[in-house]
């Protein structure tokens, strides 16, 4: 018998959303059950779980760094802990936590800043330790100072990687554990491409590439990654919009399957979502497919844990919908049907 997945949905809350929503996708079907409110918060956008799945984390896109939850047995509930009691002025848009579940890592886009987090196992949260950036990119409106979009641990959690889109800038920060801190790298960061605007990443299956989308050069940047120092190499790269496309577009979301085969991108404006194959030798990218997400606006797309699935967030026209994804080519099939959530911006499996 097939399972059911549980998933939370991030959302802003500035136009009907009231905060985290719990849905379930059954496993036979793909169905998406209707969204149930899980718990109240202010623009809970970006959310990300503790790695026993017990404790969920919201960065709060007001005043606050982040908000933690408890997660219920059911994972279809949420009790709240602390709520944006963090210092530090708008806008975070991106979290992650480390698979110890000792740290956090988040991202201030309009500050230019990001922050560890010290986390306790019982989901309270210490003081952020920021780091700022400074400085502006040649896009005349999207680049006019740092904007810090994403941050994530590299896979042995030695490191932190952090997508600069005003800066045309990937970071690499050390993790001082004892004290909480980001050290600087040797080298600090690696250049985009001008104008390109890094915003999310994604490391291949054996840590040794990560996958960077660009925002306003809607690609994505194969580097070569070194465990060693936490170097990147550029080594490739990809456009994720379909042939021919020449509207206005911006791309959002970067996922590897849990095979590590394929790579997927989506593209607001467009409003698809490419399918790339991974080379398993070097970890270069090549095209499969682009299919139209179900949406507009696909800001957030995630895959099931089992790689059988592919749920898709468009905030534009505040709606869900899945697609089976078939193991062995990568393709997606969507599934029919969408479901209704106000302005969603993040898509977690909590399997």
């Amino acid at each position: 018998m097939a399972s059911t997945h549980r998933m939370f949905i991030g959302t802003y809350t500035k136009a009907g959303s009231k905060g985290i929503y719990a849905v379930s996708l059954d496993g036979a079907t793909g169905v998406l059950s209707e969204p149930q409110l899980a718990a109240e918060a202010p623009n809970p956008t970006y959310i990300a779980l503790s790695p026993d799945k017990a404790l969920l984390y919201a960065v709060r896109a007001d005043a606050g760094w982040a908000s933690s939850f408890k997660v219920s047995a059911d994972r279809t509930k949420l009790t709240t802990i602390q709520q944006g009691e963090l210092s530090t002025g708008p806008t975070p848009c991106h979290i992650s936590v480390d698979d110890a579940g000792a740290i956090a890592l988040a991202a201030n886009y309009h500050l230019g800043m990001a922050a560890a987090i010290p986390l306790g196992g019982d989901g309270t949260m210490g003081k952020p330790r920021v780091v700022a950036h400074e400085g502006k990119g040649p896009h005349p409106t999207r680049q006019t100072t740092s904007h810090v979009h994403s941050t994530y641990f590299t896979p042995d959690g030695r490191f932190a990687v952090i997508c600069d889109l005003g800066l045309d800038r990937v970071y690499t920060y050390g993790i001082d554990r004892e004290n909480v801190t980001l050290v600087a790298g040797s080298p600090p960061f690696v250049t985009t491409e001008p104008a390109s605007g890094p915003r999310h990443l994604a490391f291949g299956k054996d840590g040794l590439q990560a996958y960077v989308i660009t925002e306003l050069g809607n690609t994505i940047i194969v580097y070569d990654f070194s465990p060693a120092n936490g170097g990147l190499v550029q080594r490739q790269t990809v456009s994720v919009l379909p042939p021919g496309f020449t509207g206005e577009t911006t791309a959002a979301e970067v996922r590897i399957h849990p095979s590590g085969k394929f790579a997927y991108g989506s593209s607001r404006g467009s409003d698809t979502i490419a399918v790339l194959a991974i080379d398993p030798k070097t970890g270069d990218l090549s095209p499969i497919e682009f299919v139209p997400c179900g949406g507009k606006g696909p800001r957030s797309f995630t895959l099931s844990g089992d790689g059988l699935w592919l749920v898709c967030a468009h905030q534009d026209s505040s709606t869900l919908c899945s697609f089976a994804v078939d193991p062995s080519t990568g393709r997606l099939g969507r599934i029919e049907g969408t479901v209704a959530v106000s302005m969603p911006v993040c898509v977690l499996f909590a399997d």
